[in-house]
């Protein structure tokens, strides 16, 4: 499949958010995305929902992103934890004095340090 060299993210869905697969391009503002039951049919959505985006800017004369452009990475992205899991992040947060934000960042920094460090 042609993809015009944008990288995407191909993830499974829960059962709560519905099941299948789950398609994102990160290198369009908003993100463009789609899904389907299979990674196949995710992919095949994904193509089309990139192609439409793509005729659309080139219909409206906008500059199209460069793959692997500065979209992929934000800094912001969204996660979804157990309720029991969140309860005890907010504890530790109000424990160390920062928002819950701060404490997730900490925790991931110092988890990648470890796996970088480790191998």
């Amino acid at each position: 499949m042609d993809f015009h060299g944008y990288p995407f993210n191909l993830t499974p869905l829960s059962e709560e958010d519905g099941g299948g697969w789950l398609i994102v391009f990160p290198d369009f503002p908003g993100s463009v995305m789609s899904d389907g039951e299979t990674p196949e049919e995710a992919l095949a959505n994904g193509r089309d929902a990139l192609e439409g985006v793509i005729a659309a800017y080139k219909e409206d004369g906008r500059e199209l992103p460069s793959p692997g452009g500065s979209g992929s990475a934000s800094g912001k992205f969204s996660l979804r934890t157990p309720k029991s899991l969140h309860a005890k992040l907010a504890r530790r947060a109000a424990t160390e004095g920062v928002s819950m934000n701060a404490l997730a960042v900490a925790l991931l920094a110092e988890g990648l340090g470890r796996k970088e460090v480790g191998g």
